[in-house]
C-alpha cells in the first residue's frame, strides 16, 4: 500500500472552495486546513505509487484554485 500526504497551496481566498471540492472525493482519507506555507493537507491511501501519482496530478492539481502541491510518500507493510 502507498500512502501520500499531499501539502496543497491555494490561491488567496480559495481555501474553502478547494477544501469543499476535495472533501467530496472519497479517495481522500482525511483533509485538514493548515496555517503557514501550505493551506491544506490531504491523506491518500492507494494500492501503489502509480495510483497515488494519478490522483495528485489528475484530482488535486486540476482543481481550480490549486497553485502547487508537495507530496510526502510512504508505504505500509502487513503486520506479522
Amino acid at each position: 500500500m502507498a500512502i501520500g500526504f499531499v501539502l496543497v497551496n491555494v490561491e488567496i481566498g480559495k481555501d474553502r472552495e478547494v477544501y469543499e471540492k476535495l472533501i467530496k472525493n472519497k479517495k481522500f482519507k482525511e483533509i485538514y486546513f493548515l496555517f503557514g506555507e501550505y493551506d491544506l493537507i490531504a491523506k491518500i491511501e492507494t494500492r501503489d505509487f502509480d495510483e497515488l501519482s494519478d490522483i495528485v496530478f489528475n484530482e488535486i492539481r486540476t482543481v481550480p484554485g490549486v497553485r502547487s502541491t508537495k507530496t510526502l510518500t510512504g508505504a505500509t507493510f502487513p503486520r506479522k
